[in-house]
């Protein structure tokens, strides 16, 4: 016998997952469902998160009740996409750096300099071709419920950085992700797989010599005291999805039909909110870090030019179809 407890006990700790319980708004939720993200609480996606819970929790009139968690609370990104896809957490927020290795299909969405500027890369992401993207989730396990702006990607470091011949060499962390490493190893630097929490340390360590990331990833997490050289090439501009597992749908789907597709027009109402709070914060992290010593870097147009050309071979690797899908989007 306990043996047995002992077993059931090891099992609640492994999958903390969903819980449903009897009764309405007199005995509290129905269902409770986890929402994981990686960034802190004032983070935009967190926040969008929140945003997000408070809205089903409303409209479902508190049948549904959503607790996010945030900073990392549940693991990285690698780890709750892994819990998701069996149905551990019910919803997230994944970089398409961290998807791709998982849905590869994404992989087209990680190009370099795929869209001219973020009105255009909305353009394609609110369009046909957006949604088709969000279906592709549900080969894996997960339904995909809309984009979250994550900016422009650029390069830190600890020590100057005027031209792209000054990237070469060196260590330069990057996402779990092998085509990332590809396209940084294409400018002649080396390309280091750390997970996200361990980026301050590794500067710090003189582990590596930089990174790449949004600006308020790059401010929020500190990395601007051990790297203060910010090239603002914008190499990537990467949106972010939000998944629902497959198990999640089918638990709300058993407290009420009508409650899927309320929550998906809860998401798609997050992702324009947190949208509108991604350019404030941009802002505000623009004004807080000029009162820093951070040396900001705007590469010149023959500068991003040449970083374009060294990243092109990636793009002899597509076959037939993303070709067309390339094609499609350049388009728009």
């Amino acid at each position: 016998m306990n043996r047995i407890l002992l077993l059931m006990a090891t099992i609640l700790m492994l999958f903390p997952t969903s819980c449903a319980r009897t009764g309405g708004e007199d005995n509290g939720p129905e269902l409770i469902l986890r929402y994981a993200d990686n960034q802190p609480e004032y983070y935009p996606t967190t926040k969008a998160a929140r945003y997000f819970a408070s809205m089903v929790e409303e409209r479902t009139n508190g049948r549904i009740s959503i607790e996010v968690y945030g900073d990392g609370q549940l693991g990285g990104e690698v780890s709750v996409l892994e819990q998701l896809l069996i149905g551990g957490i019910d919803f997230s927020r994944f970089s398409l750096g961290t998807l791709a290795e998982t849905m590869p299909e994404m992989a087209i969405l990680e190009m370099p300099y795929l869209y001219n500027d973020s009105e255009h890369m909305w353009r394609v992401l609110d369009g046909e071709v957006g949604k088709d993207f969000l279906s592709v989730a549900e080969k894996y396990g997960a339904v995909g419920m809309c984009w979250f702006d994550a900016g422009a990607r650029s390069f830190y470091t600890r020590n100057p950085v005027n031209s792209p011949k000054d990237i070469a060499g060196k260590r330069i962390r990057v996402q779990e992700s092998e085509l990332m490493s590809t396209l940084i190893e294409l400018l002649g630097a080396k390309s280091i797989q750390i997970p996200y929490s361990d980026v301050y340390s590794a500067l710090q360590l003189l582990k590596i010599d930089g990174a790449e990331n949004n600006m308020p990833s790059y401010y929020y997490t500190g990395h601007y005291l051990v790297s203060p050289y910010f090239y603002m090439d914008e190499h990537f501009r990467l949106p972010e999805i939000m998944l629902m597992s497959s198990a999640a749908k089918g638990k709300i789907e058993s407290v009420d039909p009508e409650f899927l597709a309320i929550i998906k027009e809860c998401a798609m109402e997050a992702s324009i909110y947190e949208r509108k709070i991604w350019k404030e914060t941009e802002e505000e992290v623009m004004k807080a870090l000029s009162q820093t010593d951070v040396v900001i870097t705007k590469p010149s147009e023959e500068d991003i030019e040449a970083i374009r050309t060294m990243m092109a071979p990636i793009y002899s690797s597509l076959n037939k179809e993303e070709r067309a899908i390339l094609e499609e989007i350049r388009s728009i």
